[in-house]
């Protein structure tokens, strides 16, 4: 898996953890529709670190917690 269909899939868990929709996140976040839209849509091949952060606040969580899963091991270059 890539880097960046594991981010993918780890906002859309986080997504559904939390009952928040994509849309709803980006917006809480403040992160453009269109960013958050092409990291869910694994058009960024390079998800900032910065955007990751902004959820993570707004989640509430660290970002140790954003990338403590499955999904970020064995990952292909």
């Amino acid at each position: 898996m890539k880097l960046k269909e594991a981010t993918s899939r780890r906002i859309i868990e986080l997504c559904n953890k939390y009952g928040y929709t994509p849309n709803k996140l980006a917006e809480m976040s403040t992160v453009p529709p269109a960013t958050f839209n092409d990291m869910i849509n694994e058009k960024r091949d390079n998800p900032s670190s910065y955007v990751i952060y902004k959820i993570c606040k707004t989640l509430k969580i660290e970002m140790k917690d954003f990338y403590d899963s499955d999904l970020f091991k064995n990952l292909d270059d």
